[in-house]
């Protein structure tokens, strides 16, 4: 990683806030007291359906999506030739890809056991993809025409192929089936093939990866929605006075259409569905709305301090959202593997939370507080961070 100053005009305040609001949600649900009693709204669906658990990543992947023309329009129009960009989007894939390996490998280094998929590998791969395509054609039209072929094509896929050695979905085994259904089975393929090349490549549900590869399309989907939202913000013809309705009506348009579209196709973040790429694709850009009438343009955070801190604190988590998603992970991977200084068989994890708890039973409210504990920890290295203007970025 490196370390930039980018002027203060730079960043959009309601794009580094909203992201720090979902780092912060994302570090809570990932790191709760005991995964026997996770307090309930930080639980996620068990299989159709979506919590706020489920919007976490998605709001991630759109938010990265909408600094893609920030990125990249200033870059074209300072006469960077495409090939450069290119050659860097890749690099930035690949350091990605990178970082997830690692993360999964600490502390034991157990390569027979390393999982490929995963949350950065996706976002890795959204953002290789839709950035080549922003830099290759950033037309609102094709951006729009790529989305729907990605949803209606997974869809069909989904509905309508066979399962090799299954069969037909809603007539030999349920529609969206966990084990039975063409994501899952591509899963295992592709498993398969790496545990017979490069013997290694385990997938999360040992049957199927929530961020395997198929699903990894309409995924993209949710990114190149943000990458038209940030087109928005760019257009000199749309009035910043309009623009929150104008994203508050897209988004209650998104959900409906989602909703809708679940009657047939049901909401599920696991296989990442089309309908659930339109209900939270619509829930950011009405969260964004918010944000942006609030900070951007009314900018209460001036006449405030409450709302000045408020919108510090998560724009801390915001500006640094990479390093905090890596940070967060090696430190409870760290907690885990240390072993209990009282309880051999307990991790160091499990007695700092038997320890904040005051040796009390584990409940949903005391698995949420130790959640806040970590979130606190994870908060001050990005504080000094912050404090020193140092933004990392790939």
């Amino acid at each position: 990683m490196g370390a930039v100053q980018p002027p203060p005009s730079s960043r959009i305040l309601s794009f580094d806030i909203l992201r720090g609001v979902t780092v912060a949600v994302m570090i809570l649900v990932n790191n709760p007291g005991d995964w026997s009693t996770v307090w309930p709204p930080l639980e996620h669906a068990a299989w159709n359906g979506c919590t706020l658990a489920d919007l976490v990543f998605p709001f991630f992947l759109f938010l990265m999506g909408c600094v893609i023309p920030f990125a990249f329009d200033r870059r074209l129009s300072e006469g960077v030739q495409r090939s450069q960009l290119m050659a860097h989007i890749a690099w930035r894939g690949l350091a990605l890809i990178g970082f997830k390996l690692l993360l999964s490998l600490y502390p034991f280094f157990h390569f027979g056991h390393l999982r490929f998929f995963g949350v950065l590998t996706r976002i890795a791969l959204c953002y290789v993809a839709a950035a080549s395509l922003y830099v290759s054609v950033s037309k609102p039209v094709v951006l729009v025409s790529v989305i729907a072929i990605l949803l209606l094509a997974y869809w069909g896929v989904l509905y309508a192929l066979p399962v090799p050695d299954a069969g037909w979905p809603g007539k030999d085994f349920p529609f969206l089936d966990a084990d039975n259904n063409m994501a899952a089975w591509l899963d295992r393929q592709f498993s398969a093939w790496c545990r017979a090349w490069l013997h290694t490549g385990v997938l999360y549900e040992k049957t199927w990866d929530p961020e395997g590869l198929l699903s990894t399309l309409p995924a993209l989907g949710t990114t190149l929605s943000g990458v038209l939202t940030g087109q928005l913000f760019r257009r000199p013809d749309i009035l910043p006075a309009r623009r929150p309705a104008l994203l508050m009506v897209a988004g209650l348009l998104a959900v409906v259409l989602g909703l809708l579209w679940a009657l047939v196709f049901p909401l599920n973040k696991s296989l990442w569905t089309s309908s659930f790429t339109l209900f939270a694709t619509g829930a950011a850009l009405c969260c964004l709305s918010v944000c942006d009438f609030l900070f951007d343009l009314r900018m209460v955070q001036k006449n405030s301090s409450v709302m000045c801190s408020v919108a510090t604190f998560f724009r801390i988590f915001g500006t640094n959202a990479v390093f905090a998603f890596l940070f967060s992970g090696f430190v409870a991977k760290t907690l885990l593997a240390l072993p209990s200084p009282v309880k051999e068989s307990a991790s160091f994890q499990a007695w700092l939370s038997f320890v904040l708890r005051a040796g009390d039973p584990s409940t949903p409210l005391t698995s949420f507080l130790f959640s806040l504990f970590f979130l606190m920890l994870v908060f001050v290295p990005l504080y000094g961070l912050y404090h020193k203007k140092i933004f990392l970025k790939l």
